[in-house]
């Protein structure tokens, strides 16, 4: 029988037929159906092994199988969860049609074959059609210009990095027998060692593209700006899992120990980091700004796990068990509570037929569980305790501190440079969470009667993923020891064992530190009590309410009220070295200069790496498009010169 995880994709296929067929009501039930099997079947596979599946037909020659490890059910069982919840609401009247949910299916397909190859042909095309999954999504909701140009560029760097994938995996297949897994290791024992940097390069190029490590970052927010919230679940939970899943994979078990790649992968990632949250900041969009936050999360995993690659090449494999399992808690945690987030941007978009960030005051129209479970999703990705996302970037400071055990001076340097980008990265994205839950749901509407309240349906799922973070980060002494057969299996040590101690949370002794979320829960409600209390004798005194004072003038708060565009700017003009803003100002005049009829603003910041290195790639290719047009000039005489040459050619190829 296998695996049950692998069996749970059955009602994904049926749902993917059915969606040809077009029966989009049926489909997205066992589409939706699929998940949750998928989600049940990862939990309960964590404290119970399945055996592989083998699949009834071969690919090159290679059999198929599908098996699926402790990181593998780990992290599917926090991105499939929200999948679910949105793949069965929705978010529009769009998403329910057929083609949306052909490529929800082709991408959790895909994401199914990615978790569980065990051969490189079948990794590669299952890469292929969750990619493809992914812009069938797309275009399915939206099929203007700006929404092709959007999925094209994310396709060509996909493409990109999935060039560099297929190289390295060749070149892993060249040194063993084949391309299975076990194949490929002896083939990285093969290689020598500039050869294995080479191919760790590659491989962090291919699954960097998905991860959105620079510069492949910046396809995710023009990609989910087209899209919905409900696509965006499926991208940056389930596809963002199964590239770090890959990444992982291949850079912890394929390859050898390699201090110089763990320091190429960690600098990588704690760099994206920071852009990446930079970014984030001065977003007015739902969709992008936390587009821009998935692209961060990953990185901070991605630099953990650079840091893993450091520690296990100086001979620390209890510190690298550390580092790849804290890197894994971090990327389950975050598709948990983005999930909630972007589920919450449909939300207002429904009821307000746009993804803007604004005072609209979205709380005081929604049901409670929509208001909790908010909440708790922003304080778990803005790092708030007792949440997962705290633990996780706990756990991350935790473990690049312990840098001190290298032994070579420029490793130290390395890890203690990463904490302080990270710590940066966290500021900054505490403050671009305080801007999302302020502005886009807490702030006063400027017109209460204008929107419409939120939808219950919203609510359920919200409060169902909030109180999952929450959950999740309480359970993590009872969640991380199942974690340990990753470690033990792959490096020799007890990793999640070693993490907690009783109801503490330690980096393996709590000599060096220690927290508890679960004792937090219970302490945090009783520090509660004593706003309160203040807030209670407060009450015994009369309370007088007058307008904003604005410049000494009376305004009403509707026109005075902090927008997103305000609440980011000191931020912009304080890294203006990255950013370079940019302004434009237009007027229309009718009757003479000082009676403008139209006033037009915009204002944005700079693609740094679309200026410097995707806009060239295109004009080149616009110019070498140039010249080639004189191949379809029509000329005769032309092509029979041409002709004539490519004959003289091969003649002297011939006789050399």
């Amino acid at each position: 029988m296998g695996d049950l995880l692998a069996w749970s994709a059955a009602p994904l296929l049926a749902g993917l037929l059915l969606a040809f067929a077009r029966w989009p009501r049926s489909a997205r039930l066992l589409i939706g159906l699929a998940a949750a099997l998928g989600a049940a079947a990862a939990a309960w596979g964590l404290a119970h092994e399945g055996q592989a599946l083998s699949l009834p037909w071969r690919v090159a020659g290679q059999a198929v199988a599908l098996r699926y490890d402790t990181a593998a059910r780990w992290l599917m069982l926090f991105g499939l969860a929200p999948a679910a919840l949105a793949i069965w609401m929705g978010a529009s009247a769009r998403t329910a049609q057929a083609g949306w949910l052909i490529g929800a299916s082709l991408s959790l397909l895909g994401a199914w074959g990615v978790f569980g190859s065990q051969d490189g042909y079948t990794l590669l095309i299952a890469w292929e059609v969750m990619s493809l999954g992914g812009a069938v999504m797309l275009l399915s909701e939206r099929l203007d210009r700006d929404a092709g140009k959007a999925v094209l560029f994310m396709l060509a760097l996909l493409e990109a990095g999935a060039v560099a994938m297929l190289l390295a995996v060749l070149l892993l297949g060249r040194g063993g027998a084949g391309l299975g897994v076990d194949d490929l290791v002896q083939g990285g024992l093969a290689l020598g060692p500039a050869a294995r940097g080479f191919v760790g390069i590659l491989l962090l190029i291919g699954f960097g593209a998905k991860l959105g490590i620079l510069p492949f970052y910046e396809w995710l927010p023009r990609a989910y700006g087209v899209g919905t919230g409900a696509t965006g679940v499926v991208l940056s939970g389930v596809v963002l899992n199964a590239g770090f899943f890959g990444l992982s994979r291949a850079l912890m078990q394929w390859l050898p120990a390699s201090a110089g790649l763990g320091t190429v992968v960690a600098a990588a990632g704690v760099i994206s980091a920071i852009l990446a949250a930079l970014q984030a900041f001065q977003q007015d969009d739902w969709r992008r700004l936390l587009a821009f936050s998935s692209a961060e999360n990953a990185s901070i995993a991605v630099t953990a796990l650079g840091a893993a690659l450091m520690f296990r090449a100086d001979r620390h494999p209890e510190l690298a068990a550390l580092a790849w399992t804290v890197a894994l808690l971090h990327m389950g945690g975050h598709a948990l509570a983005k999930g909630g987030l972007l589920l919450c941007a449909d939300a207002v978009h429904r009821a307000s037929g746009r993804y803007a960030i604004a005072q609209d005051g979205w709380l005081r129209r929604a049901p409670w569980g929509f208001r909790i479970g908010a909440l708790l999703c922003t304080m778990s990705l803005a790092a708030i305790p007792p949440q997962i996302g705290f633990a996780s970037e706990w756990f991350v400071f935790q473990t690049l501190f312990q840098g001190f055990h290298l032994g070579s001076l420029p490793g130290r340097l390395v890890l203690a440079l990463a904490g302080a980008g990270i710590a940066l990265t966290a500021a900054v994205a505490f403050a671009t969470f305080v801007k999302l839950f302020g502005l886009g749901l807490l702030g006063a509407p400027a017109d209460p009667g204008e929107a419409h309240p939120i939808a219950r349906r919203y609510g359920a799922s919200v409060a169902i993923l909030g109180l999952g973070v929450l959950v999740a980060a309480i359970g993590l002494p009872r969640w991380l020891p199942l974690l340990d057969e990753l470690a033990t299996a792959s490096l020799g040590v007890h990793g999640g064992q070693a993490m907690v101690k009783g109801w503490l949370l330690v980096p393996l002794t709590d000599t060096f530190a220690f927290i508890s979320p679960s004792k937090l829960v219970i302490a945090l409600p009783l520090l509660s009590l004593v706003p309160l209390a203040l807030l209670a004798i407060s009450a015994r005194h009369r309370k007088r309410i007058t307008p904003v004072w604005y410049g000494g003038m009376r305004e009403r708060p509707a026109v005075v009220r902090t927008t997103s565009l305000s609440f980011s700017n000191a931020m912009r003009t304080f890294y203006r070295f990255i950013y370079q803003p940019t302004h434009d100002t237009r007027r229309d005049t009718d009757g003479g200069p000082y009676f403008p009829s139209t006033l037009e603003f915009e204002h944005g910041v700079t693609d740094v790496f679309d200026l410097l290195v995707f806009r060239p790639l295109k004009n080149a290719v616009w110019k070498a498009a140039g010249y080639l047009r004189a191949l379809q000039s029509g000329d005769l005489n032309f092509y029979l010169a041409l002709i004539g040459g490519l004959l003289v050619l091969i003649l002297c190829l011939t006789f050399r």
